[in-house]
Order: C-alpha cells, then sequence, then structure tokens
C-alpha cells in the first residue's frame, strides 16, 4: 500500500512564505494595530468608515512589517548570538539578507501608496516616520549604544495612533498626541520585563539593555517607577476632557493591577512576577486602548 507525498514545491513554497511573512512581526504589529484602529474610533467617536478601517490597518501592517523586514536584515550580526532570534529567516540563511532588506523597502513604500490613496498624505507620512523611527533611531543607532535605547526608541511604537488619527480626521490635535504618549511612557516598563526575561541572550549578543548594564534590582525599580508614570499618563484623556468616567475608571483598575504586578516584580525573585508583568502589560495596552474607544463612541 503506498501513501501520496505532498509535492516538494508545495511544501516548499509554503515555507517561503511562512519566513516572509515571518520577517513582517505580525505578533509585534497586531498590538499596534489595536492602538491604530482604537484611535481611528476615538478620532470618529464611533465607527470609522468600514474602508478607510480596513485600508489604514493594511497601510499600518506594511510601514511595520516593512520595519521589521530591514530590522531581520540589520540585526541579523545580533541574532545569531540569541537563542530566541537564532532561527529568524535571515539568519539561517533561508531569506538572503538583499532579499530582507528589499522586501521591507518595499513594504515600506507599499504603505505609503496605500496610505496615500485610501487616507490621506499625513498618515502616510507618519507611517513612514514610524518605520524611519524603528529603523533608523532605534535599530541602527539606540539599541547597539545606550541602555536608554527602548525609551527614546520607543518612540517609534507610539506612532500608530498618530497613524490612526490622522486617517480620519487629516490632522492632529491634543488628544492624538495624548495617545502617543500614552504608548510611549508604557514601552519601557514593558520592553524592560522583556529584557529581564531575555537578560543572558542580550548579554550574548552585547547589546546594552538595562538588565545588562545595570542590573536585575535596578531594571525592577525602573519598572516600578515607569509603571506608575504610565499609569498618572494614562488618566490625561480624562483630564483633557476627551474621556469620562468609564474611561477613568477602566485606566484605574488596569493601571492599578500593572503597578501591583511590577511592585511584585521588584519585591520577588525569579521568573514567575517578570513574566506576568511582561504578559500583563500587553493585554493591558490593548484593553486599555479599547477602553477608550467604548468611553470616546458613549460621549
Amino acid at each position: 500500500m503506498s501513501t501520496r507525498a505532498v509535492p516538494a514545491g508545495d511544501t516548499g513554497m509554503l515555507s517561503v512564505v511562512g519566513d516572509y511573512v515571518r520577517l513582517t512581526k505580525p505578533r509585534v504589529i497586531s498590538l499596534l494595530l489595536v492602538t491604530t484602529a482604537a484611535a481611528m474610533f476615538i478620532a470618529e467617536a464611533g465607527m470609522p468608515d468600514g474602508w478607510l478601517l480596513f485600508w489604514t490597518l493594511v497601510g499600518g501592517y506594511l510601514a511595520a512589517g516593512g520595519a521589521g523586514a530591514i530590522n531581520h536584515y540589520i540585526d541579523r550580526d545580533i541574532d545569531q548570538h540569541m537563542a530566541r532570534t537564532e532561527e529568524r529567516p535571515v539568519v539561517s540563511g533561508r531569506v538572503s539578507p538583499a532579499r530582507a532588506l528589499v522586501f521591507g523597502i518595499a513594504l515600506g513604500a507599499l504603505s505609503a501608496v496605500v496610505l496615500v490613496i485610501a487616507a490621506n498624505a499625513l498618515a502616510a507620512a507618519l507611517a513612514l516616520v514610524g518605520l524611519a523611527l524603528y529603523v533608523g533611531l532605534y535599530t541602527m543607532w539606540l539599541k547597539r549604544t545606550t541602555f536608554h535605547n527602548i525609551v527614546i526608541g520607543g518612540s517609534a511604537g507610539a506612532v500608530p495612533p498618530l497613524v490612526g488619527w490622522a486617517a480620519v480626521t487629516g490632522g492632529l490635535n491634543l488628544q492624538a498626541w495624548i495617545l502617543f504618549a500614552i504608548v510611549f511612557y508604557w514601552t519601557p516598563p514593558h520592553f524592560w520585563a522583556l529584557a529581564l526575561i531575555l537578560k543572558r541572550d542580550y548579554a550574548a549578543a552585547g547589546v546594552p539593555m538595562l538588565p545588562v548594564v545595570r542590573g536585575d534590582a535596578e531594571t525592577k525599580r525602573q519598572v516600578l517607577l515607569w509603571s506608575v508614570v504610565m499609569t498618572a499618563v494614562s488618566l490625561l484623556p480624562v483630564a483633557s476632557g476627551a474621556a469620562s468616567a468609564f474611561y477613568f475608571v477602566s485606566a484605574l483598575v488596569l493601571g492599578g493591577i500593572f503597578c501591583a504586578l511590577s511592585w511584585l516584580l521588584w519585591r520577588g525573585e525569579g521568573l514567575a512576577w517578570t513574566k506576568a508583568t511582561f504578559h500583563y502589560s500587553l493585554l493591558y495596552l490593548a484593553l486599555l486602548f479599547v477602553a477608550l474607544a467604548v468611553d470616546a463612541a458613549s460621549l
């Protein structure tokens, strides 16, 4: 009795497609798109145009995906020394560095075309600014030179809400920059919790992340301090009159949990509270922006 083998070409094509998708870092992008979509709901004070929402998210994915692919190209020397990244497509040789670079540049250019046509030039320009900040400011410079890398470089991850806001309104105002600030102040405690988990990897790769340079105790203290500041910043929509009681309570509860986990991380030993803080940070940002969108729609 014989069995029908899957053609090698089919398997190869699926593998190639999968590798190029991995270059875009889809898990990272998913959270960025939540902040983009929520900003659009907030700017519209309700449901934005469906096609505008769809194409803005497509354009946002292309811009962030292009940045991710270029990051794979630039960081291939670092990635080979880290257990978490040593099997990435470029490091493993499944995608050549040149093809990854061209792919990333092409996605960035395509994102600008999509956003100009579907939204406006400001949204397209902001998406490219986010790409440039992530590639030029963070990946090429700060990541390799200073433990302040994620504090300053975090501005790249805070751009998507601006893209969403600009797509709906054609401009930026105080509320849009408050959304930017929320993500900006969220990034350090989120990323430093991850850096504590991956400390050995970063040390092996020679990347001066905070735990490597200043140690675990100082990193945990900084996570706690930034969590408190982040929670205070998350209340700015209420202070500015853009959000009401529903969001106020949501922000206090979500921020309170974040601060409590950060305090337990600071006081505790081992990785249990570190992992809990990191995983909750992902949920926190998504739920906070959903609460903002729901609140805006009900005003």
